[in-house]
């Protein structure tokens, strides 16, 4: 038995310590909004927060996540920041079909946490792995620097 805290509560899950974090979070606890995308971590779907920072719950096997803090998607929105970033991914329209954007407004979130005001060399490298099928790049690094300069 894992005991894991994730969105800021304590969760004891019967899980093997290699089972990838992203099946534990969906196949166990329901929380869906992380996406399984590449299982490779390459393309973003699956992004967290561990600890503060943006990680890819993909190949991370929940073992390595005892004793840390993991905060989703379905808890990004309680927050200050991430409801501005919600809130400029609206204004400048930057969803098309969806699918990656849980990630993208994961590591957004986390890159706007580390750098309040992110030029455009610092958001291509915040946001780099993230991969969108629709290319709303442009979009993207714009509801960035809305919220920066918000």
């Amino acid at each position: 038995m894992l005991t894991l805290s994730i969105n800021g509560t304590d969760l004891q899950v019967d899980v093997p310590e290699d089972m990838p974090l992203l099946w534990v979070l969906r196949d166990v606890l329901g929380l869906t909004g992380s996406k399984y995308g590449c299982g490779i971590a390459q393309c973003g779907a699956c992004t967290v927060h561990l600890d503060g920072q943006a990680a890819r719950a993909c190949v991370l096997p929940v073992g390595e996540v005892k004793g840390r803090k993991v905060v989703t998607i379905e808890r990004i929105g309680n927050t200050e920041l991430g409801r501005k970033v919600q809130q400029a991914w609206l204004e400048d329209e930057v969803v098309q079909c969806g699918y990656c954007q849980c990630g993208q407004i994961m590591s957004a979130v986390a890159l706007l946490e580390q750098n309040p005001q992110p030029d455009d060399r610092a958001i291509d490298q915040g946001m780099a792995g993230n991969l969108c099928r629709c290319c709303t790049y442009t979009r993207i690094r714009s509801a960035i620097k809305r919220v920066a300069q918000a």
